[in-house]
């Protein structure tokens, strides 16, 4: 059984929030320059909390080896199959931000077996790879302890991973920024986990009327096509949750939005069932 650790006592009002995972601006936005910008540019559910859902493969991560890797496929384009079943992801880490972690709580229902969750509230590509003793780190806990993302999947060895971030990177970083963060750190990941098929997931957009200056449909849809590219370059499969979750307009569909007054950009369980339909017909 699944054992989730939550670091801080934010999260119980997260908890809280009916349908959705709310949002507040990050305090760890020294990169930014200046207060109202770094307030528009990092995103998280409330303060900066963390969780990891622990576990270990109980087979071999070798059987995935030749899987790992071979060319990456844009399972977007593909036409969808059959979907897996929940069990599917009994071996998976979802590693990401708030907006992962609001999907972390669906799980509970059993919507992605008994996978795992490597995830906090503002995390980024960025910040993920800052030192562990740094004292603003947002890194998640294990067992009662912060780890890095990667010292944390190499304990949990799972056989599949799907990382989403750069949410909170776009911001403060800008979409090149973010972009370059991303390479170093799918690098460091496939170092610490090289024999798990690593699944990117894209930024998901927001709700039309929540744009903010620097983070806003625009910006992540040019990250998405910088990340699309890298992920390939990196051997990983790209798959595209952003075209599911967008109107016609690429924008976040409303019913699937959990903060509409605060962030619109965290998923309602409407949105979080949409992501996870959209995930069983598109892994394979």
């Amino acid at each position: 059984m699944r054992l989730k650790v939550i670091a801080l006592a934010a999260v119980l009002s997260a908890v809280a929030w009916f349908g959705g995972c709310s949002g507040s601006q990050s305090s760890n936005t020294s990169a930014a320059s200046d207060t109202s910008k770094a307030s528009e540019a990092s995103v998280s559910a409330p303060s900066d909390e963390s969780t990891v859902s622990e576990g270990t493969s109980e087979e071999s991560s070798a059987e995935v080896s030749d899987e790992s890797s071979a060319e990456s496929t844009d399972v977007s384009e593909q036409s969808t199959g059959e979907a897996v079943d929940t069990a599917w992801f009994d071996d998976a880490l979802f590693i990401g931000d708030s907006v992962t972690l609001k999907l972390s709580y669906y799980a509970d229902t059993g919507a992605v077996g008994e996978a795992d969750f490597l995830c906090a509230g503002s995390l980024g590509y960025n910040n993920c790879l800052w030192d562990i003793d740094r004292e603003d780190n947002v890194h998640p806990v294990y067992e009662g302890v912060k780890y890095t993302i990667f010292d944390g999947a190499k304990m949990i060895n799972p056989k599949k991973m799907f990382v989403m971030l750069g949410m909170n990177d776009i911001g403060l970083y800008g979409v090149d920024g973010a972009a370059e963060a991303m390479r170093e750190v799918l690098d460091k990941l496939k170092e610490s986990c090289p024999d798990t098929v690593i699944y990117i997931e894209s930024v998901t957009p927001m709700l039309e009327n929540m744009q903010l200056t620097d983070l806003n449909n625009t910006t992540i849809a040019q990250f998405n096509e910088k990340a699309k590219v890298i992920a390939e370059e990196k051997g990983c499969t790209w798959l595209d949750v952003a075209s599911a979750m967008g109107d016609e307009n690429g924008n976040l569909v409303y019913e699937y939005c959990g903060d509409p007054d605060a962030m619109g950009l965290h998923f309602s369980d409407t949105g979080c069932s949409v992501w996870v339909d959209y995930l069983k017909h598109h892994v394979q």
